[in-house]
């Protein structure tokens, strides 16, 4: 991720933040529990919001975006370890979380089928991954309005694809869906699953 991408994010986020994401955020992060991996955090917007949990430890590929998230590492409730790594190849033994979190982040793995082997791997039997993403949507002109915006878009915000069929990606893993919420028509999902 570029320095100038991660030193704007917050502030072009700020406005969907305020309005509903925080909302979202928070009550996707109720249900973590236990010992929690964070995938991809970014500037740390989560990190204010986890409550219950034992401990948090977050992973993050971009230096720049580690820099940014210091200071909301400072009002984080509980206890918060930095790692510099991407999902692709995830520095943890198998089976070593209770809750696997991943906010508007699977959209820029390069590899996000492997991310998920990733995230399937470290995460415990029976544990939970929580996910808040943006996704393709059904209807057919909005995803080919995706389609087509994509490489400019990715190019813009650092490789964020607009057209990635997450929910497919993550239907077609080992995980048993508890909980699906839609958000702006379909365009954002929020999905509490279990690994089964």
């Amino acid at each position: 991720m570029g320095r100038m991408f991660a030193k704007g994010y917050d502030f072009f986020m700020r406005p969907l933040e305020k309005k509903r994401f925080k909302e979202i955020r928070e009550e996707l992060l109720v249900k973590a529990n236990g010992c929690v991996l964070e995938i991809g955090s970014g500037t740390g917007i989560n990190f204010p919001l986890y409550k219950s949990v034992k401990k948090v430890v977050a992973t993050e590929p971009s230096t720049y975006m580690i820099e940014r998230s210091q200071e909301k590492l400072k009002q984080s409730p509980v206890k918060i370890e930095l790692v510099q790594a991407g999902a692709e190849k995830l520095p943890f033994p198998d089976n070593s979380f209770d809750t696997v979190v991943a906010t508007l982040v699977l959209c820029t793995i390069p590899n996000p089928n492997q991310a998920m082997i990733e995230m399937l791997r470290v995460c415990k039997p029976g544990g939970k991954l929580l996910f808040f993403e943006h996704v393709k949507m059904d209807n057919q002109f909005l995803a080919c309005l995706q389609e087509v915006l994509t490489p400019a878009w990715k190019k813009i915000c650092d490789g964020c694809c607009l057209n990635r069929d997450t929910l497919t990606l993550i239907k077609g893993n080992d995980l048993l869906i508890n909980e699906i919420k839609s958000y702006y028509n379909g365009l954002f999902l929020s999905l509490e699953t279990i690994k089964s």
